[in-house]
């Protein structure tokens, strides 16, 4: 196993980068940017073109990309959002909420093999989300099926110690934090079950401000994702394009002692992904020096 990173000071926030925003990369050339630009690491989505979970080689090829992080001082969040990975005609499906029993086994798998790609690379959490409630489920239903499909990953993340950090998505069953409440509560508290809190979504559709969502939810906080965002329109945006109010989420995590990293999530524009890279690192730097004078705007 990769030894992990040494854990930073209690006032470093460490700034990662989702290679679902670089996927006209190749890994290695996607991980060298990241290391030459000055990000603390990478939101690893596991995904065909990067580090594919599905094929016959995971354990050897994990073990590779686990070196050439530890080579260029990159630590590492897993992340499951890949579009096609297991329906190449479906987006993000099958999910924990399929009626069918089989699909549903499919994505489980694919979050326990990633439990398993987490704990060789020594990453700090793996994302996970519920997916959209199937027309005609009966919300309870819905409900039942996410907890008990969940269940054998929280067994894995608890064996492995690696936190499962789920995401309210917009649109989706688990939508918001009341969602993950109602879910953590429902799952009897598991200690291997935590969030992975996107600063978006909060200005999308949460009811406070995100630097309150992040206090609010900092006791469950295993994962953060950041980009911009409008109040009501689900779409991530480069920095400046939105609404976020970004220096005091930033504060709100360091305050709270975050030790996760923080991962710009923008998985549509690829396409100018690495010069996002460059001026999204450089956004969060100026917002992390504007809050540490007190200031509220970049």
């Amino acid at each position: 196993m990769t030894t992990p990173t040494p854990t930073p000071a209690a006032t470093d926030l460490r700034f990662a980068y989702g290679t679902n925003g670089l996927t006209d990369l190749r890994l290695d050339d996607a991980l060298a940017l990241l290391a030459d630009l000055g990000y603390d690491g990478v939101s690893l989505t596991l995904d065909h073109m990067h580090l594919d979970p599905l094929a016959p080689d995971l354990d050897a090829h994990t073990r590779r990309v686990g070196q050439r992080l530890a080579r260029l001082g990159l630590t590492v969040a897993i992340e499951t959002g890949a579009r096609y990975v297991l329906d190449p005609r479906r987006k993000h499906h099958p999910t924990l909420l399929d009626p069918d029993a089989g699909a549903r086994a499919a994505r489980v798998d694919l979050l326990v093999r990633a439990v398993r790609v987490a704990a060789e690379l020594g990453a700090h959490a793996v994302h996970c989300f519920s997916g959209v409630r199937p027309p005609g489920t009966a919300e309870d239903t819905a409900w039942r099926r996410l907890g008990d499909a969940l269940q054998p990953v929280l067994e894995a993340a608890t064996s492995a110690g690696v936190p499962l950090a789920v995401e309210p998505e917009p649109g989706h069953l688990l939508a918001d934090l009341a969602g993950f409440h109602r879910l953590r509560r429902e799952l009897g508290d598991p200690p291997a079950l935590g969030l992975t809190l996107d600063i978006g979504h909060c200005q999308c559709l949460e009811p406070a401000p995100p630097a309150d969502c992040v206090r609010a939810a900092a006791p469950w906080i295993r994962h953060a994702q950041i980009e911009d965002m409008r109040r009501g329109v689900h779409e991530h945006l480069p920095f400046g394009e939105g609404e976020v109010d970004v220096p005091p989420v930033l504060e709100a995590l360091r305050a709270m002692d975050y030790r996760g990293l923080v991962g710009v999530e923008l998985p549509r524009h690829s396409h100018a992904g690495p010069g996002l890279a460059r001026s999204s690192l450089a956004y969060l730097k100026a917002a992390e020096r504007t809050a540490a004078l007190g200031g509220v705007a970049c």
